[in-house]
């Protein structure tokens, strides 16, 4: 196994540790090893990886390995070629495992700087889709909560939830320093099971306006009802995340 250490750009500051014995090939490695950088946080949006010549020479790597390689991240979007500017990082995108956890604490935990931003927070008459959720009447009052959740200062979910009016005090400013889940964690409440559907839909041009994408972007939707140890429904999410920057991991098990 070798190391280089890239100078001169956006790069300079990571020791790339490529085998050159192993079966993966060298241009995965270093899309690895430069995507890992992006999902750290090290190499931020806007930052320049340099041209493909420099990085050839200074990874010991042949010129198309390092190509491939930088394809492979620009296909995948987290890089972006711009003339007269040169190879770009343009955002990380969030992996988040699909369990009963909080946006906030998953990026959090992932080093992703999450920070928010509440669009409102007001009591309305619940509709017969989150009354049904929550189990309460409709037109029983409810809380409404609307947040854009942003990583690195870049938006990457639009929240919408309902919660019953009696639950728990909200404040606004509290919930643009932490997470939902949090609160409710910190006002007693246990969370311990959720139902969930997870889909897909183009956004809506307030959505995209919100999220910073094209009218007509593809976003990824998950829709949850969170129960606490009782059985009592405490909340009920609709929410729609970047496709470019979001993705669910699963782990599937063959059933015995």
């Amino acid at each position: 196994m070798t190391r280089a250490r890239a100078a001169g750009s956006g790069t300079d500051a990571l020791d790339f540790a490529l085998d050159r014995g192993s079966p993966v090939p060298l241009y995965h490695q270093l899309a690895q090893q430069l995507e890992a950088a992006i999902g750290r946080g090290v190499l931020v949006p806007g930052s320049l990886l340099g041209n493909e010549v420099d990085l050839s020479a200074r990874l010991g790597l042949s010129r198309p390995t390092v190509r491939q390689a930088i394809q492979s991240l620009v296909d995948k979007g987290l890089l972006v070629r711009r003339r007269g500017v040169g190879t770009q990082v343009v955002h990380s995108q969030v992996r988040r495992p699909l369990e009963l956890s909080s946006l906030y604490d998953d990026l959090e935990a992932a080093g992703q700087g999450p920070s928010t931003r509440v669009v409102r927070h007001e009591r309305v008459p619940a509709g017969a889709e989150v009354a049904a959720a929550l189990g309460i009447a409709e037109g029983e009052e409810v809380v409404l909560l609307e947040r854009l959740r942003l990583t690195h200062g870049r938006p990457v979910a639009l929240l919408c939830n309902h919660l019953p009016a009696t639950l728990l005090d909200l404040d606004t400013a509290r919930l643009e320093t932490t997470g939902l889940y949090r609160l409710l964690r910190a006002a007693g409440i246990t969370l311990h099971s959720a139902r969930q559907r997870v889909g897909a839909r183009s956004a809506t041009a307030a959505e995209a306006s919100r999220l910073e994408e094209r009218a007509g972007a593809a976003l990824l939707t998950m829709q949850r009802t969170a129960y606490d140890h009782t059985g009592r429904a405490v909340e009920h999410g609709s929410h729609v995340y970047r496709a470019s920057r979001y993705t669910f991991d699963f782990q599937l098990l063959v059933r015995p």
